[in-house]
């Protein structure tokens, strides 16, 4: 296990069949960053409750609306004229890498808001996912599932 929320990110990304997981969760509305952490939380046995949920969406919202989602509107709206214009498409890799550190920098925030919460409290991170999950649109189950598996191995 990771001690620290970005590189068990980094790693928990990198399993098969989390990216394609985690993308189609953002296209339902959830935060990627919120549910990566929920998903570290859980795996460290942080017990889940709405009061922590709520903090963690005081810091992630914000940074996430305003930072996060506006450099990755700019990056999509690119992609098809980059295609076609090398100079475009290296500032659009250049808006990626931007979006990627704010990111990074928004797992720093949450990690640092849970830094204190007690350990070993809880056996099971399904009630953090599906805190986190709660109330988006069209909740992709099956997504969620590999996200359990790729941290649980179960």
């Amino acid at each position: 296990m990771s001690s620290d929320l970005w590189s068990f990110s980094l790693s928990t990304y990198a399993q098969p069949g989390v990216e394609p997981a985690c993308l189609q969760l953002q296209s339902a509305g959830i935060n990627v960053c919120l549910l990566l952490c929920g998903l570290w939380l859980g795996e460290r046995g942080v017990a889940f409750n709405e009061h922590r949920l709520q903090q963690l969406r005081s810091v992630a919202e914000p940074w996430d609306a305003e930072v996060v989602r506006p450099l990755r509107a700019l990056r999509v709206n690119w992609k098809v004229v980059a295609a076609d214009d090398g100079e475009l498409n290296a500032l659009r890799e250049q808006v990626k890498a931007l979006e990627l550190e704010a990111e990074r920098h928004l797992l720093v925030r949450l990690e640092r808001t849970a830094l204190s919460w007690p350990q070993g409290e809880a056996t099971d991170l399904s009630a953090w996912l599906n805190g986190v999950a709660a109330g988006a649109a069209h909740l992709d189950r099956d997504a969620l599932h590999q996200l359990r598996v790729a941290v649980t191995g179960t």
